[in-house]
């Protein structure tokens, strides 16, 4: 059976620069098998961009909504698309 593959694309809101959240988003990530990459945003909050499984991605999201114990996620904004299959891995970029 083939796994179709989607693109998730995440703002992360809250507590979540200078806390570790990208280099935790990018472990949950690699774990799942995702691809994509995560970046701080001047305004303060979190992008991620990922794509794979829709169930994993499910997952993904479930994590980033509540993030590791030191951050606080107060909201995400989500956007479902196609994937691009661009992306060789999952990273750092920003």
């Amino acid at each position: 059976m083939e796994r179709l593959e989607v693109r998730i694309e995440i703002a992360v809101h809250g507590r979540v620069q200078g806390v570790a959240f990208r280099w935790y988003t990018q472990k949950k990530a690699l774990s799942l098998g995702l691809t994509g990459w995560v970046k701080n945003r001047p305004d303060g909050s979190v992008q991620i961009l990922a794509e794979g499984p829709r169930m994993d991605l499910e997952t993904f999201c479930d994590w980033t909504a509540r993030g590791p114990d030191h951050c606080q996620v107060d909201r995400q904004d989500i956007s479902w698309s196609e994937a691009a299959g661009k992306f060789d891995s999952f990273l750092i970029t920003g």
